[in-house]
């Protein structure tokens, strides 16, 4: 588990691919929730999920790793919603972004068709590419 050093940094070959690959800011957060999880839920999924959910309140997943958002808060229903419930994740896309920021990310990863698309579709896209991105990053 990504423990935080006694000076406080956190230990990168621990954390998730994606979070390796990303800012300070974003490392710290998941293994500080995750730290905190831990100790309420034990080493489990449950703490992986705690410390997830944090992170896409402050940042979000952008191809093969997590950028900052412009402003903090739930990424989608999902997180909204909290642990109880049943509504689907956007898998780290700020689907409660505007159309404007949606298409602003999918320009960045070059999604094809994405003035034409709609903000669900733009959410979709930017999910399959992140999804792409990671996969050719771990290879």
């Amino acid at each position: 588990m990504p423990k935080q050093t006694k000076s406080g940094k956190v230990k990168t070959d621990e954390l998730p691919s994606t979070l390796q690959r990303s800012d300070k800011k974003a490392q710290e957060t998941y293994a500080k929730t995750l730290d905190s999880a831990e100790e309420q839920y034990g080493d489990g999924e449950r703490a992986h999920r705690t410390a997830y959910s944090a992170l896409k309140h402050t940042h979000e997943k952008v191809g093969d790793h997590w950028e900052q958002k412009d402003s903090k808060g739930p990424s989608d229903e999902q997180a909204k919603g909290g642990r109880g419930t049943s509504k689907e994740t956007a898998g780290g896309v700020d689907a409660n972004a505007s159309k404007e920021h949606l298409y602003d990310v999918a320009k960045k990863l070059d999604i094809p068709k994405r003035s034409s698309m709609n903000k669900e579709e733009l959410v979709d896209a930017i999910q399959k590419a992140n999804d792409r991105e990671t996969r050719k990053a771990r290879d």
